[in-house]
């Protein structure tokens, strides 16, 4: 009897070896995952990609720790479409209605698709996404009512929790969303929203523009939220409204809440600040810290941002793979009288990339991107060419999830080019700003297209061109001698392998 119950002491004991061994492979397999979004931040504003005239602390200790890619792509130039894509796998320029979307649209995802939290719900990950959403809330059917419960949402692509603005800072309604109410809301003083005419009784950016806090320089002009133009009108939800001021951080600390409560299982955490996204107007104990501004010292909030998440994640979670982007390039005058261009002195938001946000030139979309992973990445710069939409295959092959043929059409697994393995990414990339674009290697073909060559408003160049633009990225990244004339059969075989990837629906084999 005695050496019976020996033997069954010995089987439970291995047994839970066994399983501790077993869990301890797993947390190795399926690091918790952080994702860390910019908004509006350029190839040349962090000081790890050259910046000189702003210091970002915590953004160069990932870069240090980690990998720093320099030929990392959103998939388009403005935010609505390359988070899209980055969720979907889904090129946005494939599908109707993924442009930049008003405050009340509704959702541009449609439930139960797969997308990037729903493949890491699938391996046992919590998930969540804190700060700008900007995809839309809502089935579209009906006038959006924000004094209810507003779904379909996050929750419904496979967030569990969520803590978002509607769309972005200056957009109405200027209100945070906790998973699916708006947060802070008095029944007795309804929200209305309307992008079509003002409320009557509400001051607008017009009627008021000499008592703005901050002044208007091109749209922005509608309902007045904390002394600030935005664009769309609103009444109603006085005790719910955002002080833009604390946005980074309530946004932060919801961010670190989120980490906090994880203790049984990994997790995924989408972290989309709004910095540095107008209207710029950063905490008290950050403004002044930079000779550019608001937009300057909106960059070294978001640094903080990152310190703050990374002391957390050090903290309690060593096993964290960190990715470190922005949404698309840098916009400098676009909207509000920042004196953004005014301080900008000798500062390359775009580095030595030429555009920015709205532009098929290389500013519009190649991105600062850091990926930090202590158990399994070194620190090195990676010229390996990666995209944003790439995220979904990639993941998928890190926690041992398989995509169906239909799913993420335009995703790759760049899995060893993530982890440092390779400098070898993707063949081609994709670039939409209204147009399309085509990198293939070091070449990059823009097909023509007509429109203004500038924004009227931002006066960034727009990379329209009636004739067709053919650039060797490789000597000349700045895109400043267009060698179509000169290599006619290279525009040829581009233009057609753009316009095979356009019309076949997708790109993964």
């Amino acid at each position: 009897m005695k050496i019976f119950s020996c033997l069954l002491l010995l089987a439970a004991v291995a047994a839970l070896l066994s399983g501790g061994l077993q869990s301890a492979t797993r947390a190795q397999i399926q690091p918790n995952i952080v994702l860390v979004m910019a908004d509006d931040v350029g190839y040349g504003d962090f000081s790890c990609y050259g910046a000189a005239s702003v210091k970002t602390p915590n953004v160069d200790m990932l870069a240090k720790e980690g990998i720093r890619f320099t030929n990392a792509y959103a998939s388009s130039a403005t935010c609505t479409p390359s988070r899209y894509s980055m969720l979907t796998g889904e090129y946005a320029f494939r599908r109707q209605g993924t442009g930049v979307l008003p405050g009340d649209a509704a959702l541009i995802i449609e439930p139960g698709r797969v997308t990037l939290p729903l493949i890491l719900k699938r391996a046992g990950y919590a998930t969540a996404v804190v700060g700008k959403w900007h995809l839309g809330l809502g089935e579209g059917k009906h006038k959006l009512d924000w004094n209810a419960e507003i779904k379909p949402g996050p929750q419904e692509i496979d967030f569990d929790y969520s803590f978002i603005m509607a769309a972005t800072g200056d957009r109405v309604p200027t209100v945070y969303l906790e998973n699916q109410r708006v947060m802070g809301l008095d029944p007795a003083d309804p929200i209305k929203v309307s992008y079509d005419k003002p409320f009557v009784g509400e001051i607008t950016g017009v009627s008021h523009r000499s008592a703005l806090k901050m002044d208007w320089s091109h749209g922005h002009n509608n309902a007045v939220i904390n002394g600030i133009g935005r664009i769309g009108f609103m009444t109603g939800g006085k005790s719910a409204l955002w002080m833009d001021e604390d946005m980074a951080d309530v946004f932060t600390r919801k961010a670190v809440s989120f980490i906090e409560r994880q203790t049984d299982k990994p997790f995924f955490l989408y972290f989309a600040t709004h910095d540095i996204h107008v209207p710029r107007v950063p905490h008290k104990r950050f403004a002044g810290s930079t000779s550019m501004g608001p937009r300057g010292d909106a960059l070294v909030e978001f640094d903080w941002c990152v310190g703050e998440i990374l002391k957390t994640l050090d903290r309690l979670s060593k096993n964290t793979l960190i990715i470190l982007t922005s949404d698309n390039g840098p916009v400098i005058d676009d909207g509000y009288k920042d004196r953004a261009v005014e301080k900008l002195g000798s500062h390359k938001p775009a580095g030595r990339l030429r555009g920015g946000k709205y532009s098929l030139f290389e500013a519009g979309t190649r991105v600062p991107f850091i990926v930090r992973w202590p158990a399994r990445v070194k620190p090195t710069i990676s010229q390996a060419l990666v995209s944003q939409v790439d995220l979904i295959a990639s993941l998928a092959a890190l926690i041992g999830q398989r995509l169906g043929n239909r799913d993420a059409p335009d995703s790759f697994d760049v899995l060893p080019a993530l982890l440092g393995r390779s400098q070898r990414g993707r063949e081609h990339i994709i670039e939409h700003a209204g147009g399309l674009a085509l990198r293939l290697g070091r070449w990059k073909y823009i097909e023509s297209r007509q429109g203004p060559q500038r924004s009227a408003t931002t006066n960034i160049e727009l990379g329209n061109d009636p004739e067709p633009q053919l650039y060797d990225l490789s000597k000349d990244p700045g895109e400043t001698q267009n060698l179509a004339p000169q290599d006619p059969e290279r525009v040829k075989n581009m233009e057609a392998l753009l316009q095979k990837i356009r019309q076949d629906g997708r790109s993964r084999p």
